[in-house]
């Protein structure tokens, strides 16, 4: 499944395009915060390429630009949850609200069926690396090798998974292309030191347990140790 996980059929829904355009304009406009030029900000150039990849409209990615600016912008606070799925299954969901306390409060709730850690409770049992997608048909293995990736994952309609050191996220994004393979998106994550597997039955209880917590619009990110 990867360490990432994402909603079956998600890219059919109707309402997919606007939720992805609503992450990732929160991004950018955090991002924009250190600087507004992504030529001169990294994160900012990766957040802004996979905008235009997702065909976020023109207006909207400038929008999104000008709120780092915006005296009157909306202040978003980054947030980490911890805790366990059904079946005691690790979840690390990132969010970025601009209320605190009622995010804390809903993401109670919706542990309800799991159990909501503490601060470091699961994180141990993930590594914090570079997550990028990119789109290719060349050899996986030496396209990482040379491209300087630590580990890559094959993925679906010759979409895989490349896992870097967080400081060389940015120069594996730069060097791909020239290996054959197009990125899609990149950012930073967290992928599980020791997945698990689930029947069918255990699987579908804690597929259902995140695609509620997904589904909430403070939360921007599940990574999940399956």
């Amino acid at each position: 499944m990867g360490s990432q996980w994402k909603a079956k059929h998600r890219d059919a829904a109707a309402n997919a395009k606007g939720r992805l355009f609503g992450k990732l304009s929160k991004e950018i406009a955090i991002a924009a915060k250190n600087g507004n030029d992504p030529d001169m900000n990294a994160k900012l150039r990766l957040l802004v390429d996979q905008a235009k990849k997702a065909s976020m409209p023109r207006e909207t990615l400038e929008r999104a630009l000008k709120k780092s600016s915006d005296k009157d912008a909306v202040n978003y606070d980054a947030l980490a949850y911890e805790g366990f799925a059904p079946h005691r299954v690790a979840v690390i969901v990132e969010c970025l609200t601009d209320n605190v306390n009622r995010t804390a409060s809903e993401m109670r709730v919706l542990f309800r069926k799991g159990q909501l850690g503490t601060s470091g409770s699961v994180a141990w049992d993930f590594d914090h690396v570079g997550m990028i997608e990119a789109q290719g048909t060349a050899d996986l293995e030496t396209a990482a090798i040379e491209a300087g990736a630590q580990d890559f994952e094959a993925g679906e309609e010759d979409v895989s998974l490349f896992y870097t050191d967080p400081t060389d996220l940015d120069l594996v994004c730069k060097a791909l292309p020239n290996f054959g393979f197009t990125v899609v998106a990149a950012k930073l994550g967290y992928r599980p030191k020791n997945p698990v597997s689930l029947g069918e039955t255990e699987l579908a209880e804690v597929e259902a347990f995140l695609a509620a917590i997904d589904n909430h619009d403070d939360v921007q990110n599940v990574y999940v140790a399956l």
